[in-house]
């Protein structure tokens, strides 16, 4: 039994049910994240590339339309200022005036500008000065005529044919500003002075409004400084107090195929590319917020988590319901040989579905069958005499203890036969052990049927029986054990016509004593003087009877054991036998 425990032990550690079900989980986690996120991760680099180019190239769109608006419109103002730069009026008018004089050149100026800022309404101003920057007449008047020009404006004259002025922001007219002027000259080529008109940028905003990347994108004019003048949105004087910062101006400069992430004037995130402008050293920028661009990538990501989520789900309960269907199985078996090595032979478990897990319920099944038969035919051995199949004396003795419990329980009594072959010794040496085992067997078989099917016979040792007749009295237990005797003592064994005599002691319980042992005891001391009065009798421990003689039967075998001739057959011839010796204390039964 305990090689059985060491094997089911084994047995219960190479199911591991719990483990194997974790293992289908596990595994189907595996087979779904692997592929899933690394799919997921591949379109999502994908996805993210893709989509930096498609706003690369929209932001580059953006930015090169609204530099190229700008530069055009920047060229056509220009353009303007030199035709008004070169009307003779100009020109003249400026060589004879004179610097704080009011005479005809000075008011036919005024009066020039006038009538073409009247025309032209992107100039707030026009303002004439001579080569010392003196202003000397304006389309405007009061601190209108006021102008600052750049202090290298002679040599940007000069070089360029163009003067680039400071941007600022006219908090009379509320708007930004620019100055931009050309040189005035005589026919001849002496430097007069030089027209400069106050620009008006709005108009700039409003044409970068239409190249906008996204409807939250936004383009910006910033000069080379990174200082901003006007936004896609508009323009107003706190955007410009506003820059962009030196090394993001240098890598929107360096970068300007791709896109570059930074954080803008308003500490967003922002994605941008720059254009400049060839005309100026200014530039135009278009920024898309980063969150925004990517929105389309961030939902493609959530919708991949939950997408991986769901195939977990789905077929993490598949591998569930797969687990189940071998984890069940294996767990009955746990289950079972649990049970069978706690000792439970009585399991059967239910052969469910088919395929390996059917057959190896069914093997255990077997198994289990199997070692219940094995412990049944082990406790009939352990309670059974091999030779005549009664009931050995440990099952006896254990008999004995239940019968006595009842017998006291319910106030009854019982009586107890002791009984013995006689002269069996002397038996077994004339024709041999088998024919000893013979008469052993025989006088089983006249105890099972002579004594009732509520009676009880086992053997107690050597040719000793003992016969337990529960709820019995002494006078009626009497009445079997004669029958018993008569019955062995009309047997015939072999064929020479032997017979073979049974002395009976008898005792009662509890009269003759109030334990098993003790009524033992007295039916032994019966048993005992049954053979001292001559065997082939039956005594009580009350009363003496007469032995009783078989009719043509002798009460005594032959008086020397026999002897038999395999080859003639001849019959039995024996010498004298000894009565047995008597021991000291307790007297040993004569045979």
């Amino acid at each position: 039994m305990q090689a059985w425990e060491v094997t089911v032990s084994s047995v219960l550690r190479a199911l591991g049910a719990e483990g194997i079900k974790r293992r289908f989980l596990m595994f189907a986690a595996l087979a779904t994240l692997i592929p899933s996120v690394s799919t997921a991760v591949l379109s999502y680099v994908q996805n993210r590339r893709a989509l930096t180019q498609r706003i690369a190239e929209a932001l580059r769109a953006a930015s090169s339309q609204g530099a190229r608006e700008v530069d055009l419109w920047m060229k056509e103002r220009l353009y303007d200022v030199r035709v008004f730069a070169s009307s003779y009026e100009v020109s003249e008018n400026l060589d004879r005036a004179r610097p704080g004089r009011a005479g005809v050149a000075v008011r036919r100026l005024g009066d020039y500008l006038s009538s073409v800022k009247e025309r032209f309404v992107d100039y707030q101003a026009l303002i004439v000065v001579d080569r010392n920057a003196v202003a000397v007449a304006s389309s405007a008047a009061g601190s209108a005529r006021a102008v600052e020009l750049p202090a290298d404006w002679v040599a940007q004259a000069r070089s360029r044919d163009a003067i680039v002025g400071q941007v600022y922001w006219d908090s009379t007219a509320g708007r930004p500003l620019m100055t931009l002027g050309v040189p005035v000259s005589t026919s001849d080529g002496r430097f007069l002075g030089a027209l400069a008109a106050k620009l008006d940028l709005t108009p700039v905003a409003a044409s970068l409004a239409s190249f906008a990347a996204e409807p939250s994108g936004m383009l910006y004019l910033v000069t080379g400084a990174g200082e901003l003048v006007v936004s896609s949105a508009g323009a107003d004087r706190a955007l410009m107090s506003r820059r962009i910062g030196g090394r993001t101006l240098e890598r929107l400069t360096r970068e300007g195929r791709g896109p570059v992430e930074y954080g803008n004037h308003e500490a967003r995130d922002v994605l941008g590319a720059l254009a400049p402008i060839r005309r100026l050293d200014w530039a135009v920028v278009a920024e898309i917020p980063a969150d925004e661009a990517y929105a389309q990538i961030a939902r493609l990501r959530t919708l991949t988590l939950v997408t991986v989520l769901l195939l977990l789900v789905v077929i993490g309960g598949l591998a569930y319901l797969l687990g189940l269907t071998v984890v069940l199985p294996l767990g009955r078996l746990a289950r079972g040989a649990r049970q069978v090595a706690g000792g439970d032979l009585t399991v059967a478990l239910p052969v469910v579905g088919g395929g390996e897990a059917a057959y190896v319920t069914e093997v255990f099944n077997h198994m289990v069958t199997r070692l219940k038969q094995g412990r049944e035919e082990l406790e009939r051995l352990s309670r059974t005499d091999g030779l005549t199949g009664l009931p050995n004396r440990r099952h006896l003795m254990e008999t004995l203890e239940k019968e006595a419990r009842r017998a006291q329980r319910n106030a009854r009594p019982f009586a107890l036969l002791m009984i013995d072959v006689d002269h069996f010794k002397r038996y077994n040496d004339a024709f041999g052990h088998l024919a000893g085992d013979d008469v052993l067997k025989r006088v089983a078989d006249a105890l099972q049927g002579t004594v009732r099917t509520a009676d009880y016979a086992a053997r107690y040792g050597g040719e000793e029986f003992i016969a337990l007749l529960p709820e019995t009295p002494l006078d009626s237990a009497l009445e079997v054990a004669e029958r018993i005797r008569t019955r062995m003592a009309e047997e015939e064994f072999g064929t020479n016509g032997s017979r073979v005599t049974l002395s009976i002691g008898l005792g009662e319980f509890p009269t003759d004593g109030a334990t098993p042992e003790a009524v033992i005891a007295a039916a032994d001391g019966a048993l005992y003087r049954a053979k001292e009065h001559g065997r082939n009798c039956v005594v009580t421990t009350r009363t003496l009877l007469t032995p009783v003689q078989v009719e043509g039967t002798p009460l005594e075998p032959p008086s020397a054991p026999p002897t038999v001739s395999p080859k003639t057959g001849a019959g039995p011839t024996a010498p004298d036998v000894k009565p047995p010796a008597q021991a000291t204390g307790r007297k040993r039964k004569p045979q």
